[in-house]
Parts: structure tokens; C-alpha cells; sequence
């Protein structure tokens, strides 16, 4: 099978490209570097030639206003692209919860791929994901000094960056869901325990000081927005074990 991985350079999509390759795929990685741009549709057509599948890894460089207007433009470029194609099957992975939190810009903007994606004429996969454990360490420098960590107490249900690509590349690989699979990890908590955790895990002694303000976009997040439903696939990592990995 020939999958095209759009942000296949990334956290998630260079997993997701090794592994179909142990699998016996050919899969493409692709993204600026290169030469596709799938805010202006630079690169697709060729990118697209003779694929199967496409994965839609890809994110704005900035999570700001302009979230929304890069998630329509990239799904609309895509979309024709694959239907010009005769793409059998696109696959995004997007955020759990994100619909419930319309005053973020970078979730508003998720909510606006997914229904891009569902009115087009390509059988779709949409894979909702909670956070991954790889950005809590980028969260915690947000809102760090000296001496200490101020974070909310956003409840949270992160997973491993490794268990997501390996739900992103069996969707990709088993036909298409013309529906949404929910994924997380097997624990919630709130963003100020993660904060203490990793902190001890690194010998750092630094307090961390719940602060309902601060950590950006979990601010505007109220009770379980962000946590898995009752029918998720949970992966079995913990934090703690990825911790000591």
C-alpha cells in the first residue's frame, strides 16, 4: 500500500512512517521541507500521485488567530488534491474535546478540519487524540522561573507520541471508519500533579503553584473537556513508565 504522510517529519508522523515501512508499506513522508505546502497546495498533486491512503499529521506553526483559516485551507487543498487523486482514504488526527473549547483558536480550528474533512467525497478517518506526554515538559517552561512552576488545575489524559502512531498507522492500514476513534491514555490528571511528577523525575525541587491563569490555552479549559469518553481506546503506557523510558 502507498500512504503519503503529510507532516511525516514530525513527533508523531516520522513514528508513523517507520512503522508502516516495518510493515511492509510504502510510505512517503512530506511537508515543507519537502516541497509541499498544503496551505497553498504547492507540491500536492505530485506528492499524491499513485497513493492509497493519505495521513494528515500536519499543525500551523503558530497556535494563534490564524489557527482556524490554516486548518480549513489545508483540508480544502487536500481534499481536492485527493479527489483529483482518486485517493481511496484520508486519515486526520485531530483533539479530543477540542468543540468544547471554542475560546482557544487552535482547537477552534481542529473543530473546523474535521467538518471539512466530513463534507467532502473521500472516505475519511478522524483519530481524536488527548496530549501527548512529550509536550508537558514544553508546558511546564510556559509559565516557569527561577523558582517556580505555575500551572492550572486542567484535568488531563495524556498519552505516549509511540502509542498514538501506532493507532494512526493501523487506521491508515484497515480501511476507512467514515467515523472518529477517540484514543488517550490510561490516566487523568490534573496539569499541576503531571507538573510535580516530571519535576521529581528530573530531580528538580521546585515547587509547583496551582494557578488557574496561567499555562495558556488550559486556562480556558473547564472540568473534563479535554478527558476521553466512555468509548475510547486507551493505551496502556503510563506516564510514569514513560518517564523512566
Amino acid at each position: 500500500m502507498r500512504i503519503a504522510v503529510l507532516g511525516g517529519t514530525g513527533l508523531v508522523g516520522s513514528r508513523v512512517v517507520a512503522l508502516l515501512r516495518e510493515r511492509r508499506h510504502e510510505a512517503v513522508p512530506h511537508g515543507l521541507s519537502t516541497g509541499v505546502d498544503l496551505q497553498t497546495g504547492r507540491g500536492l498533486p505530485e506528492a499524491l500521485k499513485d497513493v492509497d491512503v493519505v495521513v494528515n499529521l500536519s499543525r500551523p506553526p503558530v497556535f494563534d488567530q490564524n489557527s482556524p483559516v490554516f486548518f480549513r485551507e489545508t483540508m480544502e487543498n487536500l481534499l481536492q488534491a485527493a479527489e483529483d487523486a482518486e485517493v481511496g482514504h484520508i486519515v486526520i488526527l485531530s483533539v479530543i474535546g477540542a468543540e468544547q473549547v471554542p475560546d482557544v483558536h487552535y482547537y477552534k480550528g481542529r473543530v473546523v478540519q474535521e467538518e471539512v474533512l466530513r463534507d467532502g467525497d473521500v472516505p475519511w478517518s478522524v483519530i481524536r487524540s488527548t496530549d501527548f506526554f512529550e509536550f508537558i515538559d514544553r508546558v511546564l517552561t510556559w509559565t516557569a522561573d527561577d523558582t517556580a512552576v505555575r500551572l492550572p488545575a486542567t484535568l488531563l489524559q495524556p498519552i505516549a507520541a509511540d502509542d498514538v502512531a501506532r493507532i494512526v498507522a493501523g487506521v491508515a492500514t484497515t480501511g476507512s471508519l467514515d467515523g472518529v476513534l477517540e484514543i488517550a491514555g490510561p490516566e487523568v490528571f490534573p496539569l499541576d500533579q503531571l507538573g510535580r511528577i516530571t519535576l521529581a523525575a528530573r530531580g528538580d525541587e521546585r515547587p509547583v503553584v496551582v494557578d488557574p491563569t496561567a499555562a495558556g490555552m488550559y486556562s480556558y479549559v473547564r472540568g473534563a473537556a479535554l478527558i476521553a469518553g466512555d468509548t475510547a481506546v486507551l493505551a496502556e503506557t503510563t506516564y510514569r513508565q514513560w518517564l523512566r523510558g
